[in-house]
């Protein structure tokens, strides 16, 4: 290949290269999502669980 081509090879270099980080950011962008839903989640039950402490304590009290 004559220096059309090397530029053609380098054109098509740099499209996957920036497809490739299109898709590395996603996927990060991703995991961030699955992490806070987990947080919510964990918080959400961490809330249960007081509160059925709460009522043991109530049983014990009575």
């Amino acid at each position: 290949g004559g220096a059309f081509g090397k530029k053609q090879a380098a054109e098509e270099e740099r499209y996957f290269r920036e497809k490739e980080r299109e898709q590395l950011s996603a996927l990060r962008k991703h995991h961030e999502e699955e992490i806070h839903h987990h947080q919510k989640e964990i918080e959400r039950l961490q809330k249960e669980i007081e509160r059925h402490k709460h009522k043991i304590k109530q049983l014990k009290d009575d």
